[in-house]
């Protein structure tokens, strides 16, 4: 049989120099995955079975990833000596005369991760157990236009206060952070709400001062994760997190993976353009989706409007408003959503992921606004077959998901789970 039509690769009848030429070609065309990368990807994929469908015994992991038992029990048995799982009691077979399955979950005894969550103003710190239990909850404020060093003083306390809490040193730390993150190298680059972290290198300053191994990255990016295996995310191969408040921002789950773009960088939804020559958005440019989908924009709009004190307006209270009969309250939530709808529909038409989970303001409207959004987008996409749109809420609280999401960061890097 004859491939002439496939590119050759063959290096015997080539010169020394085109043979190298091609090896060259090949080495930067082909990433080849080593069996140590391997095992970490089997290993991550188990972990994430776990997450996904609860304690599972060895034989119910190998029928989910359609493996033998003796496949299964080569990746967990280092995880169970490294104490990261630990095995239940004993339940009885459904096989007559089968051995009892043991199921296998998180180990509630094992290191903790690390977690904190940065935005203008605030800062959240807390330990995560592998299971998802968030302890030692500790907060703070700092300037958001004050002094660096005395930003960095409050950070490292709050963050001492909450790891003194740990029995045995955390895997490590992950910071969920507002702004525009190089994650790749571990910098901030901008906050326009706090340019006090402008520039910060975040992740060298923690790692020296706390001798631990130390994630950031983007806080949209962090719900997702969060998202992705605490709340509706859970199972799922596509969907987006959008985020709405003082400003708007995303993050992809794509082919079951977290798309991050170059350092990154994907996933700074409140830029994209929605009406050309808009109005002046923070970032300098105009039209931006964050200009007519955030809360300045809503407050602005309630102003204009004559609503009771604008300034403190939420999509929560105007769903309420709008339910206790307010007209106006009512015709403002319609824009709003529909404001939010306008860049979910143009998501949908580029990545179709078809599921969207709402944080921050929007959330805070519950059901009401989410299946307002929900009906803006069926109305503004282009039909397709089979196309069923989701956009749900994540029910567990902006500020844990947050947590968890930047504590899953330390678990992807740690144990490499991929996510």
């Amino acid at each position: 049989m004859k491939f002439d039509s496939q590119p050759s690769y063959s290096l015997g009848h080539r010169t020394p120099a085109r043979r190298e030429a091609a090896a060259s070609e090949i080495g930067a065309n082909v990433t080849l995955v080593s069996q140590s990368a391997l095992g970490a990807i089997n290993r991550g994929r188990v972990l994430q079975a776990l997450y996904d469908n609860g304690p599972k015994s060895r034989a119910d992991l190998a029928r989910l990833a359609g493996v033998n038992r003796t496949t299964i029990t080569g990746i967990v048995q280092p995880m169970i000596e490294e104490q990261l799982l630990v095995e239940g009691d004993a339940a009885p077979s459904d096989v007559k005369g089968g051995k009892p399955a043991r199921p296998l979950y998180f180990n509630p005894d094992a290191p903790m991760l690390g977690a904190v969550l940065l935005l203008p103003g605030t800062i959240q710190a807390c330990l995560v157990a592998l299971t998802g239990e968030i302890r030692a909850v500790t907060k703070a404020e700092f300037d958001p236009f004050g002094d660096r060093q005395a930003f960095i003083a409050t950070l490292t306390k709050t963050l001492t206060s909450t790891l003194s809490h740990a029995h045995q040193a955390p895997f490590g730390v992950g910071v969920a952070s507002g702004g525009m993150i190089d994650s790749d190298n571990g910098v901030i680059l901008a906050v326009n709400l706090a340019p006090v972290l402008t520039g910060l290198p975040l992740v060298n300053i923690l790692q020296e001062h706390f001798s631990l191994p130390v994630v950031i990255d983007h806080h949209p990016r962090a719900l997702l994760v969060g998202d992705r295996w605490f709340g509706p995310g859970r199972g799922q191969l596509n969907f987006a997190a959008i985020y709405t408040g003082e400003v708007l921002g995303g993050a992809f789950f794509i082919d079951g993976k977290v798309y991050r773009g170059l350092a990154g960088s994907g996933g700074e939804l409140g830029h994209t353009v929605v009406q050309i020559d808009g109005e002046l958005c923070n970032c300098g440019k105009h039209g931006c989706w964050e200009t007519v989908a955030a809360l300045p924009w809503l407050r602005k709009e309630a102003a204009l409007l004559g609503l009771p004190q604008p300034g403190s307006i939420t999509c929560a209270r105007l769903v309420k408003e709008a339910e206790d009969g307010s007209k106006a309250a009512d015709a403002l939530l319609d824009r709003y959503t529909r404001n939010v709808a306008f860049g979910i529909v143009n998501l949908q038409q580029t990545l179709f992921l078809n599921s969207y989970v709402l944080h921050g303001d929007v959330a805070g409207g519950g059901a009401k606004a989410a299946e307002r959004v929900r009906q803006h987008v069926e109305r503004l996409v282009v039909k397709r077959p089979s196309q069923e749109i989701s956009i749900t809420v994540n029910g567990i609280g902006e500020g844990h998901t947050a947590l968890r999401g930047a504590a899953g960061l330390v678990l992807s890097s740690h144990l490499k789970v991929v996510i």
